[in-house]
């Protein structure tokens, strides 16, 4: 009996630790940060009552594994309520997940190892106190705090490691010496790089960093697999999640041109307002002789007075607003918009969709780097929409319009695409929006998603909020619209996730009927 109760405590402490599985993918999402493990612990207990009862049982077995003064079975069962408690809390994030799967990386089996390594001290601190499967199921419900333990562990060898592809890109950088573009901001570096690539090639050989490959290991990557001899211009968009990532950027990456499309409530979560955002952003000025800024955010302008002020780099003011900008974009009565350099009407397209403020951004680099006026004009016809950021687009087996929004992720972002929703009122047809809401807005983010739901009951016949993680502030908001004068909203629906969603949206509409798809969340939120 007594060798059958080991061998079931080693099953029970191991299959303890199969939840650290779903903290690993976390980590993986999150970009290996130290510390967002346990912020995701707190969102889906705080969405999941049923999860935070698992909890409480759980822990109460943990710490019953713990006495081996009970008797051999009720101590297996305690250790087994725990192992068991581990392995289904949270409800609803997955082992494997759906739509955001573990990628088995180098990095990731790293970090596993060290997981694993420091459960291992547990259970060894376990053994010499005679208590292994109290111990090893401990480990299995702590994981989510291992796992960001191991995380802390791992990042200096992972800094490290990264260097040297970060040494590889920079000593390509030198040999190529292309001239280097730099965009950042709170939203928009996506599109404006797009836009800036569009505009400069064919008078340059131009490389733009794909995807949202905008931070340290992303760039190298870029620079590394794309950088070829020949690109004159590398447009590199930068991200960051914290104070000094950009500078870091900058010291090897070198722009020439810096740009700060806009500043916005995005960071908030992680910088706490919305100054200490823009000195964050204005990093990435260090070694430009030309700053692009859109002043149409008054922190921007302010920035733009400051630098002008200490006159190490010239000033070039943007707006979506005022002609009285250096470059200005702006819409006319025909549905064109209407591009001016230093007040002067340079080009004019008709262009659906387009984000203002982002093509001043990219007109202000084109012309910076010697782009002709007229060849500026011609190539505004290249300007396409990013993908995922309001592209539309009609669906060929079902006649449904679908503005597809699902990585944006900020308010104004939010705001313009409703506005694009309420254009198409004209057709009859229902206007839907399918919406799991804004994230990273930190005290602001029930504010925010509350205002954009209110926003979006006077546009929209129907509403679909997509999960729990903003699910109060979006029905309380649309809930407030809907009883306000002109509130088009006839239903408000709730899907736990987007697969529902989707089969709720193929179920209500018909040809004609549009959907708005507003952000997308990956299935590690609630």
């Amino acid at each position: 009996m007594s060798s059958v109760a080991g061998t079931l405590g080693i099953v029970i402490g191991l299959a303890s630790w199969v939840g650290a599985l779903r903290w690993l993918r976390v980590a993986q999402r999150e970009h290996y940060i130290p510390g967002r493990i346990w912020l995701f612990v707190r969102l889906w207990l705080r969405e999941s009552p049923a999860s935070i009862v698992i909890a409480v049982v759980g822990f109460f077995g943990a710490v019953s594994a713990w006495s081996s003064a009970l008797p051999r079975i009720p101590h297996l069962i305690a250790g087994a309520v725990a192992a068991a408690a581990s392995i289904a809390a949270p409800i609803g994030l997955g082992l494997r997940g759906r739509t955001s799967p573990l990628a088995l990386t180098w990095r990731l089996r790293r970090l596993a190892l060290v997981v694993v390594m420091v459960d291992l001290v547990v259970v060894g601190v376990g053994i010499a106190v005679g208590e292994p499967l109290g111990a090893a199921v401990s480990a299995g419900w702590l994981s989510p705090l291992l796992v960001d333990l191991a995380l802390r562990i791992t990042a200096p060898l992972e800094r490290r490691l990264m260097g040297r592809f970060v040494d590889e890109a920079t000593s390509r950088l030198r040999r190529v010496r292309p001239r280097v573009v730099g965009i950042t901001g709170s939203f928009g570096k996506t599109t404006t790089k797009g836009y800036v690539a569009a505009l400069v090639e064919g008078t340059y050989r131009t490389l733009a960093t794909p995807a949202s490959f905008n931070n340290r290991g992303g760039l190298a990557r870029a620079i590394n697999e794309h950088l070829t001899s020949d690109v004159e211009v590398f447009v590199a968009e930068m991200g960051m999640f914290g104070p000094g990532e950009i500078a870091e950027l900058v010291s090897w990456v070198r722009p020439e041109i810096s740009v700060i499309t806009a500043i916005g409530p995005v960071h908030l979560e992680r910088l706490g307002s919305e100054a200490a955002i823009v000195r964050a952003k204005l990093e990435i000025v260090e070694t430009a002789r030309v700053v692009v800024l859109n002043v149409d955010y008054p922190r921007l302008a302010l920035a733009a007075n400051a630098l002008e002020q200490e006159g190490a780099r010239r000033v070039v003011r943007v707006s979506a607003i005022s002609l009285e900008a250096d470059v200005a974009v702006k819409p006319n009565d025909e549905g064109e918009v209407v591009v001016y350099a230093h007040g002067a009407k340079i080009a004019k397209a008709a262009l659906a969709d387009v984000v203002a403020g982002n093509l001043a951004c990219a007109v202000a680099v084109a012309l910076e780097l010697g782009v002709a006026p007229e060849d500026i004009a011609e190539r505004l016809g290249r300007i396409k929409p990013a993908p995922n950021r309001l592209v539309a687009g009609v669906s060929p087996t079902s006649g449904v319009e679908v503005l597809d929004d699902t990585y944006n992720a900020n308010p104004m972002g939010a705001r313009r695409a409703l506005d694009a929703l309420g254009a198409r009122r004209d057709g009859g047809g229902r206007r839907v929006v399918v919406t799991p809401g804004m994230i990273e807005l930190g005290r602001r983010q029930y504010l925010e998603n509350f205002k954009f739901a209110k926003a979006a009951a006077q546009v929209a016949s129907h509403i679909i909020v997509v999960g729990r993680t903003n699910r109060r502030a979006l029905e309380a908001g649309a809930d407030e619209g809907r009883d306000e004068p002109g509130s088009t909203l006839q239903e408000l629906r709730w899907a736990p996730d987007r697969e529902h969603a989707v089969a709720l949206v193929r179920e209500m509409l018909e040809p004609g009927d549009v959907v708005l798809y507003e952000n997308d969340l990956p299935d590690h939120y609630p």
